[in-house]
């Protein structure tokens, strides 16, 4: 759903277009003007953000929404405010049809002083429905019992797991329009239908590739929230925003059926920003066929769950973005991460990566301490002016926005990365 939406808390009217699976809304009337789109160069700041804001039941983060109280909100609010992206993707933000959610984060906290930071405002954004809390119908952990819905077992047997659907959904906002007609969704793509996925295995069994039976394969996506290609319009220039969330590569058995679906979430961008037959096979909600075009600019953003050196990814998983011909990797760094990593000790001791790009602060002893699993990696076209990772060091009084677990915020940082687009 792409929204544009009054400077107002009155209610919004809305038009509502069913295009396929995904409903797309329109919100009428006047809102905050976009940067304005000059001749020249625009510097372009993205990021992307797991900020932690689902809830265990369908519904709660709309009431923890609606009025401007809520501590968590608060916090993770005053960090979107701190980097001021002109584009935000939001990660664990529970799907609530009609953006009702989206609009009450951005109307009652972001457009809010929240610590003394600026309000920002984000007259455009995007939300559509994630497979998260999803039934298959099928037993997918073959544990001999097809779970209830709103249950572990039932998460576990849901297209993505979720005790809901939309749990653990996201949004994208943006400062600039959002080309809606434009916008691409993949959530009913099918797993099956990539080739050489990395199918499952039952070890149990002589057959390959054979976790998954014939018709679970049948209607079993590959996103376990979702794919979208969203076009942002940036000083005449088209950028993709290309937004995802794998699944953890965890969670499952030796048949390791989460961390092979995780490399194939992420093969999924890999292969759509390769033109010709590489990305052929590729189709989205509406029909639509293949990937991007030479020479179109975008921007991959979210939490990959997965760590080029560490953590339990499949190997070499991230490596196809951050080795891709099209692709840059910015490398983004914080102090805080680096000090965390000696601070905190346990798993993060026997790490390999640079503890200074880390933007995860996950459990330590016994494992998997803390990772790099959020990324912004922008196409070669968009020249590469700074990055960062949210994480102060514990002397500056900003730490108290990451702080130790249990998080005033999210246990992810904000990645942020600024760009140079030209017209």
């Amino acid at each position: 759903m792409s929204m544009r939406r009054r400077r107002t808390t009155a209610a919004l009217t809305a038009a509502a277009t069913l295009i396929g699976a995904v409903a797309v809304t329109a919100m009428a009337g006047p809102a905050a003007a976009a940067p304005p789109a000059g001749k020249g160069p625009t510097e372009l700041r993205v990021a992307t953000y797991n900020l932690s804001l689902n809830r265990n039941t369908e519904g709660q983060l709309e009431t923890d929404l609606s009025t401007g109280t809520n501590a968590q909100a608060k916090t993770v609010a005053e960090v979107i405010q701190r980097a001021n992206p002109d584009i935000v993707l939001l990660n664990e933000f529970d799907f609530v049809e009609g953006g009702v959610a989206a609009n009450l984060f951005r109307e009652n906290y972001l457009e809010v002083s929240q610590g003394g930071a600026d309000p920002v405002e984000y007259p455009y954004a995007f939300v559509a429905p994630s497979n998260t809390g999803i039934p298959s119908g099928f037993d997918l952990n073959n544990n001999g019992v097809v779970g209830a819905p709103g249950t572990q077992a039932g998460g576990d047997d849901s297209f993505g797991f979720g005790f809901f659907p939309g749990q653990f959904g996201m949004a994208v906002l943006s400062k600039y329009p959002i080309d809606t007609d434009a916008v691409r969704t993949f959530q009913h793509f099918l797993w099956k239908d990539m080739p050489g996925a990395l199918l499952p295995d039952d070890p149990n069994t002589a057959a390959p590739a054979d976790w998954y039976s014939p018709e679970e394969l049948g209607v079993f996506r590959l996103s376990s929230k979702s794919h979208w290609d969203i076009p942002v319009e940036v000083g005449g220039n088209t950028v993709h925003v290309l937004a995802s969330h794998p699944t953890p590569p965890t969670f499952d058995g030796v048949e390791d059926r989460n961390g092979l679906r995780n490399h194939d979430e992420i093969r999924f961008w890999a292969d759509y920003v390769t033109p010709g037959t590489t990305s052929r096979y590729i189709y989205d909600d509406e029909g639509g066929t293949g990937g991007l075009k030479p020479g179109e600019s975008f921007v991959i953003l979210g939490d990959q769950n997965a760590d080029p050196l560490d953590g339990d990814s499949v190997a070499a998983a991230i490596d196809q973005l951050l080795d891709h011909p099209r692709i840059t990797d910015p490398m983004p760094t914080s102090a805080g991460a680096a000090e965390a990593a000696v601070l905190q000790g346990g798993a993060n001791l026997a790490h390999e990566g640079d503890p200074a790009l880390d933007t995860a602060d996950f459990s330590d002893i016994p494992a998997p301490g803390n990772l790099r699993a959020d990324y912004v990696l922008p196409s070669r076209d968009l020249r590469v002016l700074d990055s960062a990772v949210f994480w102060p060091v514990r002397s500056d009084p900003l730490s108290a926005l990451t702080g130790t677990f249990p998080f005033p915020s999210s246990d992810h940082r904000l990645v942020w990365v600024d760009l140079r687009v030209h017209p």
